[in-house]
């Protein structure tokens, strides 16, 4: 399986990060599953294993302590960009997160991030659109108690 190269681009704060150093598990036109530590060290969590829905805009990561215990999920809303000659993914957070705790409590984070962004002109109107409405799919499925999604199963950390 070839490995693309992976950049995280954040609008806040501003800054592109290569993760392409992740551990390629699974790769299909639709799906990204990549295993991973912590790039900077962290008290709350060591890494986890991650699912990067291509066609769906979002990414979903189980999260881990250095002891290989489950802490939580945290959803990424993103908005993603493919160049097919560099074999290049880049994955645009789109500022909104879920972040979903094993006893089923849902927080959603970073709604303010959002309205500061579009306020800014950091990110277009159309990108915040497909925020909101990325985020109101992925809370029906969490809501609709078909979270985590099929693709997820089988893969350990």
């Amino acid at each position: 399986m070839k490995k693309p190269v992976v950049l995280r681009r954040r609008y806040i704060p501003s800054e592109v990060v290569d993760i392409s150093a992740d551990e390629l598990v699974f790769r299909s036109e639709t799906l990204l599953v990549t295993k991973w530590v912590s790039i900077k060290p962290r008290p709350d969590f060591h890494g986890g294993i991650s699912f990067t829905f291509l066609d769906k805009g979002y990414k979903l990561g189980r999260f881990y302590d250095g002891y290989g215990r489950f802490l939580y999920w945290y959803c990424d809303i993103i908005e993603v960009n493919y160049n097919e000659a560099a074999d290049t993914y880049t994955l645009n957070d789109l500022l909104v997160d879920i972040k979903i705790m094993p006893d089923g409590e849902v927080r959603l984070l970073d709604a303010d991030e959002l309205g500061d962004a579009i306020a800014d002109g950091l990110i277009t109107t159309k990108q915040a659109c497909k925020s909101l409405r990325t985020l109101d799919d992925l809370l029906k499925l969490i809501y609709s108690r078909n979270f985590p999604p099929a693709e997820c199963d089988g893969y350990e950390y």
